[in-house]
């Protein structure tokens, strides 16, 4: 299991990567940016987000990608987000 602190990094880095790009960053960027191992990175995504985690939060079936990461998806949906006349963003 992945150090909490690693978790609470791992965590904001990714709502900053969505909010700033509004797309969710892919775990070899994640550990380009947190200084980590690809498959460091990648182990702790799973243990942030796999299966059975946190809801509003999952990763495409079979991957390790990001799909939604409350309130936002990464997929797109029905739910455009428009902030300041900016549309980048998908809602769950």
């Amino acid at each position: 299991m992945t150090d909490v602190k690693i978790l609470d990094k791992l965590y904001s880095h990714i709502m900053k990567v969505i909010v700033a790009t509004g797309v969710a960053p892919h775990y070899t960027e994640i550990a380009s940016e947190l200084q980590m191992s690809v498959e460091a990175a990648r182990e702790s995504l799973n243990d942030l987000m796999g299966p059975g985690k946190m809801a509003g939060y999952w990763l495409v079936p079979g991957t390790d990608t990001i799909g939604s990461f409350a309130p936002f998806n990464n997929v797109p949906t029905h739910y455009r987000i428009t902030v300041e006349g900016e549309s980048k963003w998908w809602g769950q």
